[in-house]
C-alpha cells in the first residue's frame, strides 16, 4: 500500500506542476496563488517554479504559530509542484493559436483538479497552502470558505499589483476546480485497507 500511495502522491504532484505550465502557456489567466508566483516572477530574476518553491517554503514557516504538523506530502508538494511546473515550461512553448490556448486552459483546470485528488487521497498531509487555511480556520473560529477567499483574494490582488496574469482563466478555475475534485477525490482516496474508491467528505 505505502508504495501505491507514493506513486499517486508524486505523480499527482508532478501533474499539478505540468497542469500548472498549461496555464500560464494558455495566457488566459491563472488561479490567485500562481497569479501571485507568475507576478514575483515577473519582478524577480527567478523562475516561476523557484517562487512557487520559496513561496511554499515561507507559507510552511506560518504553519508554526497554527501548530499545524506537516507530512511527506507537505514538503514534497513545495519542492515537486515548483520543480514540475518548471519542465512544463521548459517543455510547452508558447503558444499562439487562440484555439491551442484555449484548448490548453481547459486541459489544465481539468488536470489540476485531478492532480489536486491524487495527491490529497495519497494521505501524507495537506500542501503549505491548505494547511495555512486550515489552520487559520481553526485558530479563529472561521470558517473554511471564509478563510480560504480572504487568502486568494489577498494574494491574488497582490500578484495582480505585480503583473500576474488575470482573466477569463482565473475564473472558470474558481468555478470549475471544487466539482472536479469532488467528483474525483473518491476515486484517488486510499482505504487503510489500501484500496482506492474511500469516501471523503468535508
Amino acid at each position: 500500500m505505502m508504495i501505491r500511495r507514493l506513486v499517486q502522491l508524486y505523480a499527482g504532484l508532478f501533474a499539478f506542476g505540468m497542469s500548472t505550465a498549461m496555464m500560464v502557456r494558455s495566457d488566459f489567466g491563472l488561479n490567485p496563488w500562481d497569479v501571485f508566483h507568475q507576478g514575483v516572477g515577473d519582478r524577480t530574476p527567478l523562475s516561476f517554479g523557484t517562487v512557487v518553491i520559496i513561496a511554499g517554503a515561507i507559507v510552511l514557516l506560518l504553519w508554526v504559530p497554527l501548530r499545524q504538523r506537516p507530512g511527506l506530502g507537505t514538503i514534497s508538494n513545495i519542492i515537486g509542484i515548483g520543480l514540475a511546473a518548471d519542465f512544463g515550461l521548459w517543455l510547452i512553448p508558447d503558444i499562439a493559436s487562440l484555439p491551442v490556448r484555449a484548448t490548453m486552459l481547459v486541459a489544465g483546470i481539468f488536470l489540476n483538479g485531478v492532480a489536486t485528488s491524487a495527491y490529497i487521497g495519497a494521505g501524507f498531509g495537506p500542501g503549505p497552502r491548505d494547511g495555512l487555511m486550515t489552520g487559520l480556520a481553526a485558530r479563529t473560529g472561521r470558517s473554511i470558505r471564509f478563510v480560504r477567499t480572504g487568502i486568494e483574494l489577498t494574494v491574488l490582488a497582490v500578484g495582480w499589483g505585480l503583473g500576474g496574469t488575470v482573466g477569463i482563466g482565473t475564473i472558470l478555475f474558481a468555478l470549475t476546480i471544487g466539482p472536479i475534485v469532488h467528483r474525483t477525490l473518491t476515486f484517488f482516496a486510499i482505504r487503510p485497507g489500501g484500496s482506492a474508491g474511500a469516501r471523503i467528505t468535508e
